[in-house]
């Protein structure tokens, strides 16, 4: 089917916001909207014949223009945490805002996610977004301009890319950061949900949730998930709130690096990616005032994020993938998931 395009309202700064759909064959429906470039809904079918909205979101623009918990946009110029939030290239030392303890999270104050976007309608299962960040935006150096594309094929796959590229050397490193809930926005705890994800090693981390810098293997941890788990048997075991971590996996994106299902309603989704990490994140810190879609309360651990990415903190750690991105070169990330039921 062809994507539609609606309006979705207008922006504090009085911007036209559209609101873009992609359906396919099998009944899936992504809605994306020009704010922050973000995934608003995910329709997906279960073995009962049932569809559910799998995504957690806000109920109106008001909320993504206020989006403290990133519900379903891009982030960046740089997705998780830098230390101290500042960092060195060719001598020159830059300071970012904070937001995040001592830390920078995101990109930053006001970054991608809370900028609007420019989304074109490519054939009849895409659309690209494309925003550009000018220099110094958030502290970080040089015009970076940024794509984002969503497609929605009839093999079910929601691909995800990026493309950037920058007039002076910076840091790039962008995801989605939509939180599924493979039961339905609406159903509560994500706990019920079986997990796997396909990583020798993880990324340890200190008490600013910043790595170590180490690499260490997850065997004989709670970090060990490469055989299906059940979120609620193995997140009361790991220190702090829960999930908050990155998994290093092998870039791919003809086998999947992790694999959550819901078996109550038979859905599956398979995540593959060009990146060398992805961090799993069991929605810690939502609580009871967080009101979204369909006056839905989202609690504690009521969706889960799989971001694809580099290491967090990898502008400052020499053994870390380097994620700086150099005038001339081309910035590209892919991430497919994959639904069935």
């Amino acid at each position: 089917m062809p994507v539609t395009k609606e309006e979705y309202g207008c922006s504090s700064s009085s911007e036209a916001i559209g609101q873009y759909t992609i359906t396919n064959k099998h009944g899936m429906k992504a809605k994306l909207i020009d704010y922050g470039a973000s995934l608003v809904e995910l329709w997906v079918p279960d073995q009962h014949g049932n569809t559910a909205d799998v995504v957690l979101g806000w109920p109106d623009l008001k909320g993504y223009e206020n989006n403290s918990f990133y519900f379903a946009s891009v982030v960046g110029r740089v997705a998780n945490r830098i230390a101290k939030g500042s960092f060195s290239i060719d001598g020159v030392k830059y300071l970012l805002n904070i937001n995040n303890g001592p830390n920078t999270n995101h990109g930053g104050i006001k970054a991608f996610h809370l900028q609007v976007w420019k989304g074109c309608i490519e054939g009849d299962d895409k659309v690209t977004f494309t925003y550009i960040s000018p220099d110094g935006e958030e502290g970080f150096p040089g015009e970076v301009t940024a794509t984002a594309s969503y497609q929605l094929t009839d093999d079910n796959k929601l691909i995800i890319s990026f493309v950037a590229m920058t007039t002076k050397a910076t840091p790039i490193n962008l995801c989605n950061h939509s939180y599924f809930n493979l039961a339905g926005h609406t159903a509560g705890s994500i706990i019920d949900h079986l997990i796997q994800i396909n990583a020798e090693n993880y990324t340890p981390l200190d008490d600013t949730s910043i790595p170590t810098g180490e690499i260490v293997g997850v065997k004989d941890t709670v970090f060990d998930l490469r055989e299906p788990v059940k979120i609620g048997d193995r997140i009361y075991d790991v220190p702090g709130r829960g999930f908050d971590h990155n998994f290093c996996i092998k870039s791919s994106l003809e086998e999947s690096c992790a694999r959550v299902s819901h078996p109550g309603s038979g859905r599956c989704m398979e995540m593959f990616t060009t990146k060398p990490g992805i961090q799993f994140y069991s929605a810690n810190y939502l609580d009871d005032t967080c009101k979204g879609k369909e006056e839905t309360t989202y609690a504690k651990h009521g969706g889960l994020c799989l971001e694809s990415q580099y290491y967090p903190n990898s502008v400052n750690q020499p053994n870390f993938s380097k994620s700086v991105l150099q005038p001339g070169e081309k910035y590209n990330h892919t991430t497919v998931y994959k639904f069935s039921w």
